[in-house]
């Protein structure tokens, strides 16, 4: 951009440069992302550093990220008012008779947590807290406890409502709806997926099983549960066929978590609640304080154009040619790649200083063999 003391390439090294710098020196990413904006705001006469704060806040101005902080109240409020309880023992009924029945529970737990809660950090701590410990006290591996605790929480990202589907589709604005629907097919098969690696591992390292229960606990046990497996019909549901928006449908499964811990489980106090709510504020504070970080990041990108200059750069360079001279974004990577060494050298192998280097990287590090495509064929 005309008129800035910096270049496109300057201030893309400057701001990856520094972002993973923080990086290997293990700062928190939300915080990683605001620090590499500081240089580039100090340096450019026309930015100010109060500009990050500005950029940050002008991220929190949007109705739909007030879905955020109420999904993870839904989340708190499932776990203090035994929703999570009868899910785990529904859970149980199902699949705690299959091999590795505890890191089985794990998963399909997940699975209905994920439809109710939509954010895989409140699920992650609170399996956290369930799980680990019994499957340590049953014989289970420590390694696989937190492996399969922090993979099944994925499956909050994906299947919906997700709250990353939530920013993404305000940020990006698509249709939240259409985002819903495709997460639930995937997220299921990820699920069976997980289920059968747990499957895998527990066959191997004779981890124990549950007893099969009986018909008639399993359908007691979803009698019991029927009330919280209804939270991602409503929430999914009514926005799906445009009941309420987003926000609004967290807002209501808010409501729908309440009434069920107060009313019909009646498990809640009024200390549960104050402590659900403090739980969601850090929460809440933690996941939004990265959006407004990002989206500082991402405006200095799009005020130097670095994207536009990267993509015009990559479009004109050829596989046997350098960059041009005046391309400063790609010239420290230019030297840099050259620098490198070639990893292969032989008679039957196109010389790999032909062309660039990360035609080395990808195809030199393999033998070659007649039927190999020449890089001209790319």
């Amino acid at each position: 951009m005309g008129g800035n003391v910096l270049a496109a390439g300057t201030a893309a090294q400057i701001l990856f440069g520094v972002f993973f710098t923080l990086l290997v020196l293990r700062v928190p990413v939300a915080v990683a992302l605001g620090l590499a904006c500081l240089p580039i705001l100090l340096i450019e006469p026309r930015l100010s550093p109060m500009m990050l704060a500005q950029e940050t806040f002008n991220a929190y101005n949007s109705f739909i990220l007030l879905a955020v902080p109420f999904f993870l109240l839904t989340a708190n409020l499932m776990n203090i008012g035994g929703i999570t309880d009868r899910l785990m023992h529904f859970s149980r009924t199902l699949v705690g008779h299959f091999p590795g029945g505890l890191a089985q529970i794990n998963v399909v737990l997940s699975i209905f947590f994920a439809g109710i809660s939509g954010s895989s950090t409140a699920d992650a701590a609170s399996q956290s807290k369930i799980f680990i410990e019994a499957q340590r006290k049953e014989g289970y591996d420590d390694s696989f406890s937190v492996a399969i605790t922090a993979v099944s929480a994925v499956l909050a990202v994906i299947i919906p409502p997700s709250i990353l589907m939530i920013v993404w589709g305000g940020v990006l604005t698509v249709s939240i709806g259409a985002l819903f629907l495709a997460g639930i097919v995937p997220g299921l098969l990820i699920g069976l997926v997980q289920m059968g690696t747990v499957h895998a591992y527990a066959k191997a390292r004779g981890y124990p099983t549950y007893p099969r229960a009986t018909i008639g606990e399993v359908f007691r046990s979803f009698i019991v549960s029927v009330p919280a497996l209804t939270t991602p019909m409503i929430i999914i549901g009514g926005k799906i066929f445009g009941w309420f928006t987003a926000t609004e449908s967290a807002c209501i499964a808010v409501l729908y978590a309440g009434f069920l811990s107060l009313v019909v489980y009646r498990e809640m106090n009024w200390r549960g609640l104050v402590d659900a709510l403090g739980e969601t504020g850090r929460l809440a504070g933690v996941a939004l304080f990265c959006v407004g970080t990002a989206s500082a990041f991402g405006w200095l990108l799009a005020f130097y154009q670095i994207p536009e200059a990267l993509l015009a750069n990559v479009t004109t360079w050829g596989w046997g040619r350098s960059p041009p001279a005046s391309s400063s974004l790609a010239s420290s990577w230019w030297s840099a790649a050259s620098s490198m060494p070639s990893r292969r050298s032989s008679s039957s192998a196109p010389s790999c200083s032909r062309w660039p280097r990360v035609w080395a990287w990808t195809r030199c590090i393999s033998p070659w063999s007649a039927s190999s495509p020449s890089p001209s064929a790319w």
